[in-house]
């Protein structure tokens, strides 16, 4: 197999490439990143015998579709507003292609995918990606579902804490900041309820879950429920649900104050020429930089309520994913990484067929992928009880 990474250079690129590179089936692994020291980057990483290196100039759309023609499967890592120009590569090149973004920002390309007969794989990363495998593996355990209950976040390990925030940069800041400025939608009493980007750190959207060896971390949040609770059938009935991230406590408490003052607007400052939010992503980031010898811990969990068989029962599923600290490779980029490269190679591999925009809640094998994952080191671990 051949296949590309688009921003290969990145956190989650790197870790896709590496394991790509680890992989007996893969022949050769494209990168395609503007930083033209690619070898330097992947030093220690992968086989870079086995990498192929493509720096693109000029016009992004054609220099994607040429090495699109010339693979069986692709990663979409770029950055997000570059997402739809790498999806047209594909449909254009008929190149099946994961990418780790929603799918809702390109639902109007659903039918070129369908006419080109071209599998498109959204939202297939850590969260969205393994916890809508999880969705799929857990409503095959009920008759009805009548509460999920998802939350993931990264966070830094105890002894890396730094305060007042108690939170270190896994991935993009900027996007975390983003991320602040997105509304959120959950179910309550089988009815929807939006939560507002300026009401997300509310107290009474904010609760804590108790977390085996890490204690108490603080859930606000931040996604769209419904959206996925749509593509559940067993879900008809559902009475409550949330997707939330996960910090440290004291996170809402911190963001809470600045939203009312303004410092993650989006409006440019006169004679600045950033907006607050910006500004703030410029100032913190640097500060908020793991140290060599330091973890980030990604934690996940997913909790389904319903029955069977006339019982009442609950599903629980856990995961926690730390950096490599001999690689570098920080546990969100394996998060993100991994998953992508596994769910490419069965696409390559023809496992994963079906034209247009997918998703891994109803298209990932979830047992074939949540083995590939524990061959990977990261395992889900699940328990029952019933009432």
């Amino acid at each position: 197999m051949k296949i590309a990474v688009l921003g290969g250079l990145g956190l989650q690129g790197r870790a896709a490439i590496a394991d790509l590179v680890a992989c007996a089936g893969v022949e050769q692994v494209v990168c395609v990143d503007t930083a033209p020291d690619g070898a330097a980057r992947l030093g220690g990483l992968a086989d870079l015998g086995r990498v192929r290196f493509v720096v693109p100039e000029g016009a992004i759309a054609p220099a994607l579709a040429d090495v699109l023609a010339g693979v069986d499967a692709a990663i979409d890592l770029l950055p997000q507003p570059l997402m739809r120009e790498a999806v047209l590569a594909a449909i254009a090149t008929r190149t099946p292609l994961v990418t780790t973004n929603y799918g809702k920002v390109i639902a109007d390309l659903a039918p070129a995918a369908e006419a080109a007969g071209v599998s498109i794989m959204t939202e297939c990363g850590l969260d969205p990606g393994i916890d809508l495998v999880l969705y799929a593996r857990a409503a095959r355990q009920f008759e009805t579902i009548t509460a999920i209950d998802s939350y993931c976040g990264g966070i830094p390990e105890p002894k890396a804490m730094a305060k007042p925030l108690c939170y270190k940069v896994s991935w993009n800041f900027d996007m975390v900041l983003v991320s602040q400025n997105r509304d959120s939608v959950l179910i309550e009493d089988g009815q929807r309820v939006e939560v507002p980007a300026g009401r997300q750190h509310d107290n009474r959207f904010i609760h804590q879950i108790e977390v085996d060896g890490l204690g108490r971390l603080e859930a606000f949040p931040n996604g769209d429920a419904p959206h996925y609770v749509e593509m559940l059938a067993a879900a008809k009935e559902l009475q409550r649900s949330g997707r939330y991230s996960l910090r440290w406590p004291g996170w809402s408490a911190f963001w809470a104050p600045l939203k009312e003052l303004g410092f993650l607007s989006e409006d440019k400052l006169p004679g600045v020429g950033a907006s607050p939010r910006e500004f703030l992503g410029r100032l913190l980031g640097p500060q908020l930089q793991y140290g060599a010898d330091e973890k980030d811990l990604c934690v996940m969990r997913n909790v389904f309520s319903g029955t069977q068989g006339g019982r009442r029962k609950t599903v629980t599923s856990n995961l926690i994913i730390e950096r490599d600290l001999a690689s570098g490779l920080f546990g969100m980029s394996l998060g993100v990484g991994y998953p992508a490269s596994i769910v490419a190679q069965m696409l390559a591999r023809g496992e994963i067929t079906e034209p247009g925009l997918l998703n891994p809640l109803l298209h990932v094998p979830d047992g074939r992928f949540l083995d590939e994952l524990a061959r990977r080191g990261i395992r889900v671990s699940e328990t029952i009880s019933w009432d």
